[in-house]
């Protein structure tokens, strides 16, 4: 296991830090880190920006992915609208959800809820090379839903 340095902020003091929650666990869960006595009412159809009380610093190669928790969205059809959202590793700034709510009532977001989940992952930049040709392939320039479809099913 690698160390990831983290700064907790001043609205996340008193909470406790992200973490894993077994130990198969791909993502660290986030809390939100909102004022005690103000929780945050998102309304059907909304979306709240939730901050989360940390800043990590990423090395150079890895990303940091903000996704929904899925007891939140099959119990109370909340998501993150961006999902995944995207950490890049030189951004230094607090860590937020944007929690979106599909469901038909208001949802209440209260200090130390856990909101989404973090997976840390490698990424790879490329040099860009323009050409008049892509290699060919199976599947083509087959777009959403062509994939597993064999050409004399397809009644579309």
């Amino acid at each position: 296991m690698k160390d990831l340095l983290l700064k907790v902020l001043e609205n996340g003091q008193g909470l406790p830090l992200p973490k894993y929650e077994s130990s198969g666990a791909a993502g660290l869960d986030l809390l939100a880190a909102i004022d005690e006595t103000k929780n945050i009412i998102i309304p059907p159809g909304k979306a709240e920006m939730i901050p989360t009380g940390i800043a990590i610093a990423l090395p150079f190669g890895f990303e940091a992915q903000i996704r929904p928790r899925s007891g939140l969205a099959a119990k109370n059809g909340i998501t993150i609208l961006n999902s995944p959202g995207t950490i890049d590793s030189d951004y230094r700034g607090e860590i937020s959800a944007m929690l979106n709510n599909h469901s038909k009532i208001n949802f209440k977001v209260e200090r130390g809820m856990r909101i989404a989940q973090m997976v840390i992952a490698p990424v790879f930049q490329f040099n860009l090379v323009k050409t008049e040709n892509l290699d060919k392939t199976e599947r083509g320039s087959g777009s959403f839903g062509s994939t597993g479809i064999r050409a004399e099913d397809d009644k579309r």
